[in-house]
């Protein structure tokens, strides 16, 4: 396993991020608890979830599992590096009650104790803002987040789906209160969507955040989309399907595909693999389902593309360009 640090702090995480979305809806209590095993097995240290995982009545749930998977005990939590999520309305019975969700001083104290105690543990390496609230000034958030840091409940806080701005007005006012700030930034990127580079990933470097990507496959048009159809190993639905149905699209997953098939290389590891040639990226979150799909993903880390293929994929998807040159003189 390969690790570095995240961001500007001492911290050093694996260059794979476990993400445990699946955790319960998708993959039962065994089958993730088998999928943390063999992740820490292979040195994968950083695991991510969200305390709304689990979702509609069964928010918390994912929680739960991994709570329960480090009361296994054998030193599982000491070598894991615990990443979780608060934003996301967790009112009782699955109501939307008020102050049971975004970042009020009232529901980061509250969510934070909820977390701590599904999850089985006494604090939590990285507390990430799962989205911006444009209610609550970040005075407010970090006076709640500084208590918590205090109390040893919360070892550093990251961010989530926050524009460049944001990322920038929120160190600004941490600075300005002498508090830690942010570590890192959870944001949409991959080679399909890359308008990150524009903002989000120049403002995490400036202020020295670890850049996380979610869906480093793009809901798996990134793995093979186009052959496994043909194979008949995949039915595409929902967004997917909509996205495929654009005869653009589809024409440049294809030229992708056949661009990986001349150089003998698979879609899903190189798309996880082009991730951590990026500058700022920590690590890629994976969500696998099943013990297999880790074990592909584990495999990107040993994969080296060449310069041949990494200008082949800038060609099949360009990325913004620089920022402000992008859309300046």
């Amino acid at each position: 396993m390969k690790y570095t640090q995240l961001g500007r702090t001492g911290l050093k995480v694996s260059r794979l991020v476990l993400g445990t979305m699946n955790f319960g809806p998708q993959t039962d209590e065994p089958t993730s608890h088998g999928i943390l095993d063999a992740a820490l097995d292979a040195g994968l240290n950083f695991v991510d979830t969200a305390n709304v995982y689990g979702w509609a009545e069964n928010k918390g749930r994912t929680e739960s599992i991994i709570g329960s998977w480090f009361a296994k005990g054998d030193g599982r939590r000491d070598r894991t590096v615990l990443a979780t999520k608060v934003y996301g309305n967790m009112g009782p019975d699955g109501e939307a009650w008020p102050n049971h969700d975004k970042l009020s001083a009232l529901n980061i104290r509250r969510a934070v104790e909820a977390s701590l105690k599904r999850l089985g543990t006494d604090y939590i390496d990285v507390y990430q803002f799962h989205h911006v609230d444009r209610a609550t000034p970040f005075e407010e958030i970090w006076q709640a987040v500084d208590v918590l840091i205090q109390q040893g409940k919360v070892l550093y806080a990251g961010s989530s789906n926050f524009p460049g701005y944001k990322i920038a007005q929120a160190n600004e006012v941490a600075a300005r209160r002498g508090s830690v700030g942010l570590v890192s930034e959870q944001c949409l990127y991959n080679l399909f969507e890359r308008r990150a580079e524009m903002e989000v990933i120049p403002a995490a470097q400036e202020y020295g955040l670890g850049v996380i990507p979610w869906s480093p496959l793009h809901g798996g048009l990134l793995g093979g989309v186009l052959k496994k159809e043909i194979e008949g190993k995949r039915r595409t639905e929902g967004r997917a399907a909509a996205t495929l149905a654009d005869p653009v699209v589809r024409a440049q997953l294809q030229a992708y595909e056949d661009l990986l098939d001349k150089h003998g290389l698979q879609p899903g590891e190189t798309a996880l693999a082009w991730l951590l040639t990026r500058p700022g990226v920590t690590g890629p979150i994976v969500g696998p389902r099943t013990p297999e799909q880790l074990a592909g993903a584990l495999r990107a880390l040993e994969l080296e593309l060449s310069e041949e293929v990494l200008a082949g994929l800038d060609e099949v998807f360009p990325g913004p360009g620089p920022s402000p040159e992008a859309f300046a003189w």
